[in-house]
C-alpha cells in the first residue's frame, strides 16, 4: 500500500518566524479541509510519552488552545500519561493530517495548567462532558461498562443539567513548551519537505530553521 504525494512543496522563504503562526497557518487550513468533509477532527494530537523507566506509551486526545507559550490538552491526573508526565515531562506531540500530506511534529516539555485557567477550560465543557470528568477513573481497571453507567447516572442525579458541576481535584491541563516543532510536507518520489524550528540555546523565543533530509 503506497500513497503517491503530489503536494505543493513547502519552501524556508515561507515559513513565519515563529513555529506556532506557522503552526496557525497549516491549522487553518486543516480545519478547512475537515469543513470541506475530507479531514476528521484536526485538533486530534497524538501524545506520546515514557515512564521513569523509559516505557513509551502513546494515545490520541484534542488539542485545546496553543499560542507562544505552548500547546494545552486536558486530561485526568490520574491517568497514564499524567502519571508520566510527572515523572518525566519530555513529551512529543503528533498532529497527523495525512489528507493533506502533513504532518506537524513538536518535542518538548510538559508542565501543568494553572487551577484559575483549568476552571476556566472546564466551564466551556459540555454538561456531560464535565460529569463524564468525575465519573472516569481514566486508566485504571473498571469491572463493566455498567459500572461506570451507573456512575455518571449517579453525578447526573446530583448536578442536573442547568446546575453547576465543581471542577474535579484530578482533573486539569498541560501545556507543552515546544523545543523544536517540524512541518512536514509530502512530495513525489518520498522525497518529502522537512523543516523543522529548534528553539536558541539560549531559550526565550529565538528560532532558527534547519531542513532535515527525508
Amino acid at each position: 500500500m503506497r500513497e503517491h504525494y503530489r503536494a505543493r512543496g513547502l519552501d524556508e522563504a515561507e515559513l513565519a518566524a515563529h513555529p506556532v503562526d506557522q503552526f496557525a497557518r497549516w491549522f487553518r487550513d486543516a480545519v478547512r479541509t475537515a469543513d470541506e468533509g475530507s479531514l476528521y477532527e484536526p485538533n486530534a494530537v497524538i501524545v506520546s510519552t515514557a515512564d521513569a523507566e523509559g516505557r513509551p506509551s502513546s494515545r490520541t486526545v484534542l488539542l485545546k488552545q496553543f499560542d507562544h507559550e505552548g500547546f494545552v490538552f486536558y486530561t485526568n491526573y490520574g491517568s497514564r500519561k499524567a502519571r508520566d508526565l510527572d515523572a518525566n515531562p519530555h513529551v512529543a506531540l503528533l498532529f497527523p493530517w495525512h489528507p493533506m500530506a502533513r504532518q506537524v511534529h513538536v518535542t518538548g516539555t510538559a508542565t501543568r495548567t494553572a487551577r484559575d485557567e483549568t476552571a476556566a477550560y472546564f466551564r466551556t465543557r459540555p454538561h456531560g462532558s464535565q460529569l463524564g470528568a468525575w465519573a472516569s477513573s481514566q486508566s485504571t481497571v473498571v469491572a463493566s461498562r455498567a459500572e461506570l453507567d451507573r456512575a455518571y447516572e449517579e453525578l447526573a442525579a446530583r448536578y442536573p443539567e442547568g446546575e453547576q458541576v465543581p471542577v474535579p481535584p484530578h482533573w486539569g491541563g498541560f501545556r507543552v513548551v515546544p523545543e523544536t516543532v517540524e512541518f512536514w510536507q509530502g512530495r513525489e518520489n518520498r522525497l518529502h519537505d522537512r523543516l523543522r524550528y529548534v528553539r536558541g540555546a539560549a531559550g526565550g523565543d529565538a528560532w532558527h530553521v534547519e531542513r532535515l533530509s527525508p
